[in-house]
């Protein structure tokens, strides 16, 4: 049940260079139609420079590559910590849910970005996490070291 149990912390490593790209491809034609052009960004600048600059649509991206920056690395050790404990099938549930969730989350942020429902997919896939990281404490602190030796 390992490979299982990390499937979806492989998928959504994938998924955030996704974003990272989506961001990439709107970013540098938005940057380029900027007023003073690409040049005029500011030596040293950084992505938070470019609000206000351009478009918001075109942050939106950003601003999901960030979230996936945040809250999922309090996902990645949980699975870790769960694979190696030995995963049960409701925590590979669980695991999907939270990806799938943040998926939809990003494309609902990236495109729409209506903060009502955002909120909602967001509080939704952290109920999601917060199982899972109560499931990886459980089996930690359950486990029977002489199983181990």
């Amino acid at each position: 049940m390992q490979a299982q149990m990390l499937a979806p912390a492989a998928v959504l490593v994938l998924w955030s260079l996704v974003m990272l790209y989506w961001m990439a491809a709107t970013r540098g034609p938005a940057m380029k139609n900027m007023e003073g052009g690409i040049g005029a960004a500011k030596a040293g600048g950084r992505g938070q420079d470019l609000e206000g600059r351009i478009p918001d649509k075109i942050n939106w991206k950003a601003h999901n590559y960030s979230h996936l920056m945040e809250q999922p690395t309090i996902f990645y050790p949980a699975v870790i910590i769960l694979a190696l404990m030995g995963a049960s099938g409701v925590d590979i549930l669980l695991a999907w849910i939270y990806v799938g969730l943040r998926i939809v989350h990003s494309v609902w942020q990236a495109t729409v970005n209506k903060v009502p429902v955002r909120f909602l997919i967001f509080l939704l896939s952290t109920i999601a996490l917060t199982i899972l990281a109560i499931r990886a404490v459980i089996a930690t602190l359950l486990a029977n070291p002489g199983v181990l030796v």
